[in-house]
């Protein structure tokens, strides 16, 4: 289970593939946790879908100050692993940890602390609705910290080039999870049915259970974690670096949700079930970006290490060969949204009333799965080069750009499907922004190295 990929010597193309295809099924596990959440909340009603999907928006809000702790150790990890230093590996290793801990505990106040007037922005239609939201966020906020320490542990993990524990430790907690979802959301004897709570429950319970077998593993580690003091003093130049590095992914990552938030009011106009279908569609095609997230995973590590190494051709070389599979896959997903949408949707709420808008939903968004794709992957490329501004702008721009496009679309005869298509165009610009920026940046740092072959 501790197997770890070489990422610095022979082929590009089986190390990347070897360590990209658990960090694909981890991100795909991971997808799963909502999936199932929403295919048992579907049973109970539309109503209880919107309730998870508005109280959702401010846990993937979390994601951001996740980032901000977890990319910059993330990618000095690897670049010091990649140049042979375990010692300096190890402690920005070690204030990735302790910033995640001190950024979720923070936030894990503040949702528990203002959960009503959070909820309250959406302006949701029905009482009931309401009280399942704040039901929901409450209680799955006090997973906020050991869901932060699964990320940070699996980035970390996987710079050392073992992606198959954390895949692993994920699959465990993916089977709990599908065992407590329907056991607490409809009762089983002596356990009542708690409904969306239920699910609160069980996705936090089994994110604690991930955290546990993390920690068993890193305890016997002998390579990273051997040099990772939990309890030693605040290096703040180490804290300092990792915050540089992680703002501007962290920025986008918080704007992103935010401006979700934003669509989510616009799309409430619509009523209810237009809520539903947007939660359960971008469920639905996550299968795509999530994909693609685990994927520049792999290329963040393979690219930073190489980088450390000072080896910029192969670090440049692994974009490439990852960019290649990344297309197919976008292609593949593009397909199967536009042509079994209808069939998929059904699974999560099977309400033939519904069933247009969502087919509408996958069809549109299908357009853009692969530029979605080129986006992730690029952005991972440009970090394991300790690049994430350019990224982090291109997103930030593009994507507030949804909200005007939103509004503007809608008053159109396009109505709903006005907003889905602002959606979809937006990320056709990033992809294909982001990649053209990423060949200038490659032509840049190839004459840098053609002039400093040493660095």
């Amino acid at each position: 289970m501790s197997k770890r990929v070489d990422l610095l010597n022979g082929s590009i193309i089986s190390p990347l593939i070897r360590l990209a295809l658990p960090i694909m099924g981890t991100s795909l596990i991971q997808m799963a946790y909502n999936m199932i959440d929403m295919i048992w909340i579907g049973r109970i009603g539309a109503g209880a879908v919107a309730a998870v999907g508005a109280a959702g928006m401010f846990m993937w809000l979390s994601g951001g100050l996740m980032i901000l702790a977890r990319m910059g150790g993330q990618v000095y990890t690897a670049q010091n692993l990649g140049a042979g230093n375990l010692e300096e590996a190890g402690k920005y290793a070690q204030g990735s940890l302790q910033l995640g801990v001190l950024f979720s505990l923070a936030y894990t106040i503040v949702m528990i602390a203002f959960c009503k007037p959070l909820i309250g922005f959406f302006n949701l239609n029905s009482p009931s609705v309401v009280q399942d939201a704040e039901a929901y966020l409450w209680l799955v906020s006090l997973g906020t910290i050991p869901s932060f320490l699964n990320q940070i542990f699996t980035a970390l993990i996987t710079t050392t080039g073992n992606s198959r524990t954390p895949f692993i430790v994920m699959a465990v907690g993916l089977v709990f999870n599908m065992v407590l979802d329907p056991l607490l959301i409809f009762g089983l004897g002596p356990i009542p049915a708690m409904g969306v709570a239920g699910a609160a429950i069980a996705t936090t319970l089994a994110q604690v259970i991930v955290t546990v077998l993390f920690f068993l593993y890193i305890r016997r580690d002998d390579h990273l974690f051997a040099h990772v003091k939990w309890f030693q003093k605040p290096d703040w130049a180490c804290y300092g670096a990792i915050l540089k590095l992680g703002i501007p992914s962290a920025a986008q990552n918080c704007v992103f949700p935010l401006i979700s938030m934003v669509i989510a009011r616009v799309i409430a106009g619509w009523g209810d079930d237009a809520v539903a279908v947007q939660k359960v569609g971008s469920q639905i095609e996550s299968i795509s970006w999530m994909t693609a997230d685990g994927f520049s995973v792999a290329v963040n590590s393979f690219v930073a290490q190489n980088f450390g190494a000072g080896n910029f051709q192969r670090a440049r070389k692994g974009y490439r060969v990852s960019m290649g599979a990344i297309t197919v896959w976008g292609l593949f997903t593009s397909i199967l949204l536009m042509t079994a949408g209808g069939f998929i949707f059904q699974i999560f709420i099977p309400d033939p009333a519904i069933l247009p808008m969502g087919i509408s939903y996958l069809t549109i968004l299908g357009i853009c799965q692969m530029f979605m794709c080129w986006e992730s992957v690029t952005s991972g490329a440009f970090s394991g080069f300790g690049h994430t501004l350019t990224p982090s702008l291109v997103s930030i721009v593009f994507t507030a750009a949804r909200i005007p496009g939103a509004i503007l679309l809608s008053a159109t005869p396009l109505g709903l499907d006005g907003i889905w298509w602002s959606i979809t165009l937006s990320s056709v610009c990033k992809g294909l922004l982001l990649v053209t920026l990423f060949f200038f940046f490659l032509k840049h740092l190839s004459r840098k190295s053609a002039n400093h072959p040493a660095q």
